[in-house]
């Protein structure tokens, strides 16, 4: 091997049988507060075009969020970003401590690769069925990244036991995004669990408290955010 080929990077996402993607999802909540009446805010995110979802905060009265969507990073720094300094964004009360910011990623594993990046995440969050949500982001320990491999797989398939047992029984769906030197607060990935009741997406957090990488290996979880749906732009 020459010295070029062994110090090349490989940033291609990666899943089973040597399939490989250059394409991932992003996706951006943005929180507000001062907001009495969503319904304009749906009138311009309908007007717009936008892959998005509106959510009314359950812990604020007066609270909405916006989950917006697109396969290009650059999106959130034009399109969204002149969406909410136009009115009636703009007359809102930012949140900035609950802003979350990934993007989709692949652990090696998935048998349909574009599926995973691009089509599953965007059924979770526009699903008409599933209108409740729960988003955080969360941190794991340096104490994980030192176990080794095998250790890792084994501690995360706790995880993803549970995850799958919910998502079998429509009790909680999960959109899963990696935030590695994203987020203002140096955490990890951003999580967004979705459902059809809030009860089920309250109790997997409560159930997940128990693993090994919940109570071991996270540095840190939160804060979250707790809305439902007023209105979801379509499938494309």
């Amino acid at each position: 091997m020459s010295p070029a080929e062994d110090t090349k990077i490989d940033v291609q996402e990666r899943g089973a049988k040597g399939q490989t993607s250059n394409r991932r999802l992003w996706m951006q909540l943005q929180v507000f507060g001062a907001c009495p009446d969503p319904k304009p805010l749906v009138g311009a995110l309908e007007a717009s075009g936008i892959e998005s979802a509106l959510y009314r905060d359950a812990n604020d009265p007066r609270g909405v969020a916006v989950l917006g969507i697109h396969e290009d990073p650059a999106f959130f720094v034009s399109g969204f970003r002149e969406l909410l300094n136009a009115e009636p964004f703009a007359g809102l009360a930012q949140k900035p401590e609950l802003t979350m910011f990934g993007r989709t990623y692949a652990s090696g594993f998935e048998v349909d690769l574009d599926e995973w990046l691009l089509q599953r995440p965007r059924r979770m969050a526009l699903n008409p069925a599933w209108p409740w949500a729960i988003w955080y982001p969360l941190r794991r320990s340096g104490a994980f990244s030192r176990l080794p491999g095998q250790e890792q797989g084994a501690i995360v398939k706790e995880h993803a036991v549970l995850g799958h047992g919910y998502g079998d029984a429509d009790l909680a769906h999960d959109i899963r995004l990696a935030c590695h030197g994203l987020d203002k607060s140096d955490n990890d990935f951003v999580i967004g669990l979705i459902g059809k009741d809030l009860y089920p997406l309250s109790k997997i957090v409560e159930t997940m408290r128990k693993t090994q990488q919940t109570s071991l290996y996270l540095e840190r979880l939160g804060p979250f955010f707790v809305g439902r749906v007023v209105w979801q732009s379509s499938l494309l």
